[in-house]
């Protein structure tokens, strides 16, 4: 009897799980904010990522692992992995610090050339997938692009 009454307990848990999976989940917005440069040496350039997150449910957002590639123009500057294992609040945002290490010497010519006239928009886009949830895992693709004006980022 013990064991018909804790079984029919665990099945009603179960049920509860399922309705919260099902209940009114939006993807969280995920949007590269900077990229902060932290040392250029010749053959490797270290840089951190700011990535935004804003959590539009009411519950608690768990992030847990982050991949992702951004690019400039069509040339690739960085990819890479990250273990995150952080949380953002209902209905809050939260900045993460990606370190990100890459070698840019191959592409010196095609980015001095990109970079020259300082007027010109470059387009920029990050695509990724962001892995969320504590017990139950959910996966959101990105493809996020805009644009940038380099003259706007060189100090006056």
């Amino acid at each position: 009897m013990t064991r018909l009454l804790l079984f029919s307990f665990l099945i009603l848990q179960l049920t509860g799980c399922a309705s919260w999976l099902d209940s009114d989940y939006r993807d969280p917005e995920v949007r590269l904010v900077k990229v902060e440069a932290v040392k250029m040496h010749l053959l490797e350039q270290e840089f951190v990522l700011h990535v935004r997150v804003d959590n539009p449910n009411d519950g608690r957002l768990f992030i847990r692992y982050l991949s992702y590639t951004v690019h400039l123009n069509d040339l690739l500057l960085v990819e890479g992995e990250e273990s995150l294992w952080r949380s953002v609040g209902g209905h809050a945002r939260r900045t993460f610090k990606i370190p990100v290490r890459t070698n840019l010497w191959k592409q010196v010519k095609p980015l001095a050339k990109m970079l020259k006239n300082t007027e010109l928009p470059l387009r920029y886009r990050l695509d990724g997938e962001l892995n969320s949830g504590l017990f139950f895992a959910r996966e959101l693709h990105l493809s996020r692009s805009g644009e940038i004006i380099p003259g706007d980022l060189l100090p006056e």
